[in-house]
């Protein structure tokens, strides 16, 4: 195809576009074309190689299930995802110059599963989990260092041996999986277990591009947290465990500066919310700040 009649094909295809009635859609739709395109002439692609990427997203698909949402490893593991929150925490900032930033925002990744249930400041999580005991504690407020009393914190993780309670079996039940909110002072404070370093799912599809391309295929240790509260911006982040394994080599290119936390190891005793500790624990400290929601 001569470069004119290459251009004519992307320019036609814009053309079958244009009369998309909703503008954003439009929008999207165009600039999809224009850098599929283009990167189609950038590479010269070859009609093989485009059937071997098509096989792939219907190898994707094929996997898929409610509990295994490949298509969201795929995009977590390109980066994709990190970009689309990164651009969202950007628009929720409004930008303010001087303004103190909100806690950073990171992948929810493919294991969120909604419904868990509400629980006491002080619950334990962790029970029937393995690994190693640990108290979170904290504040929630926001921007300015209000406390945000009520405010929902939904937490979950994998647990001490880097398995997420669905990968567990067909039909699995929750575990380390709960919802708190904030007392007066906008305090929270939970029993779970330190998460370990965990491999994605690297069976299917993704896992053999992560092969394919000499990837690591490893996270490292954290505690999911999504934290709300009426009139601010919903937060998705982690809590990443400092000095853990992978640290710097994210498979998902969430890990973010800001979010490591030391998990300090505590012998025997009584714990901060007066709990007598039988054996070691460990204690993490970590404080949110929530931005408004933009008028």
């Amino acid at each position: 195809m001569s470069e004119y009649n290459q251009q004519k094909l992307t320019q036609d295809v814009l053309a079958a576009f244009a009369g998309t009635p909703d503008p954003r859609l439009r929008e999207l739709m165009t600039a999809l074309v224009k850098h599929i395109h283009g990167f189609a002439r950038e590479v010269d692609l070859e009609p093989d190689e485009w059937l071997a990427a098509l096989k792939f997203l219907d190898a994707i698909g094929q996997i898929s299930t409610e509990r295994r949402p490949e298509f969201i490893l795929l995009s977590d593991t390109l980066g994709l995802s990190m970009m689309v929150v990164a651009l969202q925490q950007a628009r929720a900032s409004g930008g303010a110059k001087g303004a103190t930033p909100a806690t950073e925002a990171t992948v929810e990744g493919p294991f969120y599963w909604a419904g868990a249930p509400d629980l006491p400041l002080g619950a334990d999580i962790g029970e029937g989990v393995p690994g190693e005991p640990t108290f979170y504690m904290g504040r929630v407020t926001d921007t300015n260092g209000q406390p945000l009393a009520g405010a929902l914190l939904d937490v979950w993780s994998g647990d001490g041996e880097g398995k997420y309670d669905v990968q567990l079996s067909p039909e699995p039940v929750m575990k380390a999986r709960g919802r708190f909110h904030t007392d007066a002072e906008g305090r929270y404070f939970f029993w779970s277990i330190l998460p370990a370093y965990y491999p994605i799912p690297d069976d299917g599809p993704v896992g053999d591009m992560m092969r394919a391309t000499n990837r690591s295929i490893y996270r490292p240790g954290h505690m999911h947290m999504q934290v709300s509260a009426p009139g601010h911006v919903t937060l998705t982040t982690h809590i990443f465990v400092a000095g853990s394994p992978y640290i710097d080599q994210d498979a998902v290119f969430g890990k973010r500066d800001s979010l490591v936390v030391d998990f300090d190891h505590h012998p025997p005793g009584k714990a901060p919310d007066s709990r007598e500790m039988g054996k070691p624990y460990h204690s993490a400290s970590y404080d949110f700040r929530l931005a408004p929601t933009p008028a």
